[in-house]
């Protein structure tokens, strides 16, 4: 190999460990605490009440997506993903694609989430769950994230 394709594999490599984590690793900077009883106090766009959340015409994906999140997320994040009092609501700003990207929800199911963003405790992992259940899932919620204006 070249000098050069070692300079950019290496380039790629940096970037994609940075990129790992920036996702990871707490701020430590403020950032936007939510009272657990409103789901929404103090942040700039409040969560949607469960019955008020458009579910979209989900794609083969998405619905499978919606099954998988039923079996292994709603019990603390809610039906349509609106939280709960045990866990914050998916279909809000904080959890749009351009602050926690896709690959924050694999993460998050398979490592636990060190608490952030709210003050429901620290997310533990989810036992048992598989890698094409997170893909699902975490397409089940960008589409009802989409049909509700988060993008």
């Amino acid at each position: 190999m070249g000098k050069t394709l070692w300079i950019g594999v290496a380039v790629i490599a940096v970037a994609m460990a940075a990129s790992f984590w920036w996702m990871t690793t707490p701020p430590d900077r403020a950032v936007p605490i939510v009272n657990a009883a409103s789901h929404g106090a103090g942040s700039a766009a409040p969560a949607p009440k469960a019955d008020s959340i458009i579910v979209p015409e989900l794609s083969q994906i998405g619905l499978s997506g919606e099954i998988a999140f039923n079996e292994n997320c709603s019990a603390c994040h809610g039906k349509n993903a609106a939280g709960t009092d045990s866990g914050p609501p998916l279909i809000h700003k904080i959890y749009e694609p351009g602050h926690h990207g896709d690959m924050s929800f694999a993460l998050a199911a398979n490592n636990g989430v060190t608490s952030h963003h709210w003050r429901f405790g620290n997310m533990p992992p989810v036992e048992g769950i598989t890698e094409a259940k997170i893909r699902w899932i975490t397409k089940y919620i960008r589409e009802v994230q989409s049909a509700n204006g988060i993008n």
